[in-house]
């Protein structure tokens, strides 16, 4: 990633309020520590919300999938900083706060899905860039095909209390590489099936 690239996002981070993203809680806002945002569901720490999004590597003409939109915060780091986003959340009235939380962000780059996000979105796919904000009990296969050449994957995985976060990176030839980056605490990414 270019550095001044990362410094917009490193700008972005601490500037924006997680506050705006929140219902409850408020006066923890500013702790470096995931909050219930209802609904077994929460609002991840910022310092982790902002390396994976570094790690994304995000480009201003990047199409991105954000599988588990939850509070929004992640997407709000995706909208500023890529060309189109289409997030998913299988959660009715996590999906509904969502998108009226966003009327008034002035961002018209994001796609609000409800629904089953485990198999990604093939509608849209390729994608550039594909963010997983729950833990994948397997490796991604189907996501991994919704991948775009070139394309960067950021992902929690594993079925316990305690997750890999990993990085799939697809090279120009369709070639898959996988990269450890730490452990990490996320809820389960939940199927329809």
């Amino acid at each position: 990633m270019e550095k001044v690239q990362e410094e917009k996002i490193r700008d972005f981070f601490k500037n924006l309020d997680r506050r705006i993203f929140m219902e409850n809680y408020l006066n923890y806002a500013k702790e470096d520590r995931p909050l219930s945002i209802g609904y077994g569901q929460t609002i991840s720490q910022p310092s982790l919300v902002l390396e994976m999004t570094l790690l994304l590597e995000l480009s201003p003409d990047a199409k991105v999938l954000e599988i588990g939109t939850g509070s929004g915060y992640q997407t709000a780091f995706l909208a500023e900083f890529a060309k189109e986003v289409y997030t998913i959340e299988r959660i009715k009235p996590l999906y509904d706060i969502c998108v009226k939380r966003f009327e008034n962000l002035n961002y018209n780059n994001i796609h609000f899905i409800l629904g089953d996000g485990s198999k990604g979105l093939e509608k849209y796919a390729p994608y550039d860039r594909i963010i997983v904000t729950a833990a994948c009990p397997n490796e991604p296969y189907k996501l991994l095909d919704q991948l775009d050449k070139e394309g960067i994957m950021v992902i929690p995985i594993g079925s316990g209390v305690i997750q890999e976060l990993c990085v799939f990176k697809k090279n120009q030839k369709g070639e898959v590489s996988k990269k450890f980056v730490e452990y990490v605490q996320f809820v389960p990414l939940i199927s329809d099936d």
